[in-house]
């Protein structure tokens, strides 16, 4: 097997007293590597003494910026000229030797066995932080357990001392970051962690700057923080932001019932919808995603084929995939793109109409839908019922989260609206109208029937704090009811 080629990547600021020992005790390591430098129009004749560099040495390149653009800036831009010039392995590291060049042959020897990014820690070993102040390793120190806490990285972060498989990682993770300036350390690591990526940690020693002065203000601090509150809620309230997208298939012709569904899949919200975007992916992560894999474990068959109509961003599917065979569909392009980017491991994602789903008959085990039901009139709702049923086969289940009319949190967002009205302001609409709410387990019954279905399994209680009640329906087996087994007791009010 050919062995991937390699290049060390340095981004320069004012680092004219560095780079030439720096290109030598490079060069020394015998790695058979190309090393790139970047400088962002150094004035203290940085980029001069690299072009000098580069002259001397076949093996060194250097990319000259028309300004400071921004350390993440310097390396999203180091990324793509590995991509593009077909390297296989790319370290990044600072010219200021905190990052001691032999570290290098110790990153190399931590990356094998699947292993897509290798991380230099300064947190992994006692006395990591030799000649450092007391006021910046506190600060440092700092930094490493907010940022654990707020991201969930249990990685030294912020360091830019990396080894990444470019082979292993799509390029187009690095396009979902953002960062400009020094949060681009703890933004990409995040991306690439949520989309699967292996991540090894190497422990390391790293001194106080001996050359030059570091470029991190407390200005540059200032904002990092900010970033990293940013980001903290991104993380909760729209994860699929984070994850690279799979491809979809989209339908163009007209359908019929969009009504502003992508509208309300946009990622334009205000400061409540915001806050609204974090409680609700909260819930549902640590609610409904519970009790959805139990309801779902308990009525459909193992490597079953499902279909979940209507699927939105699909927080909660994440752990369907290990064992059914997941086809989700949306009216909306925006929902599916959130959908692919949270479930690369679903079967199929298309976009369709679930009042005319694109399926032959007797196509699934299992339909589910979370939060559907209730933005259709009645007659809406037997329509899509009648599709379910046709899609189903016999003996084949549906099971529909439907928000009940007496639900907690239907009662909360109703005084939120009442209290921002008292303020004089308009009441922010949070989601699309409700106008189907489930009144009862007997009008759940009526429903089903009209669509040739039966009412299965019924819940509403603590388990969700009373919002949804579950409705599980079964197609009968040759259209008879008294075929059936006896149907569970309904549980709960209603």
């Amino acid at each position: 097997m050919t062995a991937p080629r390699v290049l060390l990547f340095i981004p320069t600021y004012n680092e004219a007293h560095n780079v030439e020992r720096l290109c030598a005790e490079l060069s020394a390591l015998e790695l058979r590597a190309d090393i790139l430098f970047m400088d962002d129009a150094s004035p203290d004749g940085t980029g001069e003494t690299l072009d000098r560099l580069a002259r001397l040495h076949p093996g060194v390149f250097v990319v000259h910026r028309e300004a400071k653009l921004g350390i993440g800036s310097a390396h999203r831009a180091g990324i793509r000229y590995a991509y593009d010039h077909g390297y296989g392995l790319l370290v990044t590291l600072d010219a200021d030797f905190s990052h001691a060049p032999a570290d290098i042959l110790r990153v190399f020897a931590a990356h094998g066995d699947g292993v897509d990014v290798v991380v230099a820690s300064r947190f992994l070993q006692a006395g990591s932080l030799p000649g450092w102040k007391p006021h910046r390793r506190l600060l440092t120190l700092l930094g490493h357990v907010v940022t654990r806490a707020l991201l969930g990285l249990p990685y030294d972060a912020t360091g830019a001392l990396r080894l990444y498989d470019l082979r292993r990682i799509d390029r187009g993770l690095f396009d979902l970051t953002t960062a400009q300036a020094y949060p681009f350390f703890f933004e990409s690591l995040l991306v690439l962690r949520l989309n699967g990526c292996r991540v090894r940690e190497i422990p390391i020693a790293l001194p106080a700057r001996v050359y030059g002065s570091s470029k991190l203000t407390a200005l540059e601090a200032l904002r990092s923080a900010r970033f990293l509150l940013r980001l903290s809620m991104a993380r909760l309230a729209r994860p699929d932001r984070l994850r690279g997208a799979r491809p979809i298939d989209r339908r163009r012709e007209e359908l019929r019932e969009l009504q502003g569904w992508d509208r309300y899949w946009s990622d334009k919200r205000d400061g409540l919808g915001t806050a609204y975007d974090v409680v609700a992916g909260l819930y549902r992560r640590l609610v409904i995603k519970r009790n959805l894999d139990r309801c779902l474990a308990r009525h459909l068959p193992d490597s079953g084929s499902v279909l979940h109509a209507g699927c939105g961003s699909g927080e909660v599917d994440v752990d369907l995939h290990a064992r059914l065979r997941v086809t989700a569909i949306d009216i909306s392009e925006r929902a599916l793109d959130r959908y692919a980017r949270n479930n690369p491991r679903a079967h199929r994602i298309e976009q369709a109409s679930i009042f005319d789903l694109p399926f032959a008959a007797a196509s699934f085990d299992g339909v589910f839908n979370l939060g559907v039901l209730e933005h259709f009139s009645p007659d809406e709702i037997r329509e899509i019922l009648r599709e379910f049923h046709r899609v189903l086969r016999p003996g084949g289940k549906a099971v529909m989260f439907w928000p009940h009319r007496w639900a907690s949190s239907a009662m909360v967002l109703r005084l939120v609206r009442g209290l921002i009205r008292l303020t004089g302001r308009r009441a922010p609409e949070f989601h699309p109208p409700e106008v189907s709410l489930l009144r009862s387990r007997r009008e759940a019954d009526a429903l089903l029937r009209d669509a040739g279905l039966v009412l299965w399994d019924y819940e509403f209680g603590p388990r969700d704090f009373f919002v949804q009640a579950v409705v599980v329906a079964l197609k009968p087996v040759g259209g008879a009811e008294r075929s059936l087994p006896p149907r569970r007791a309904a549980r709960g009010p209603g």
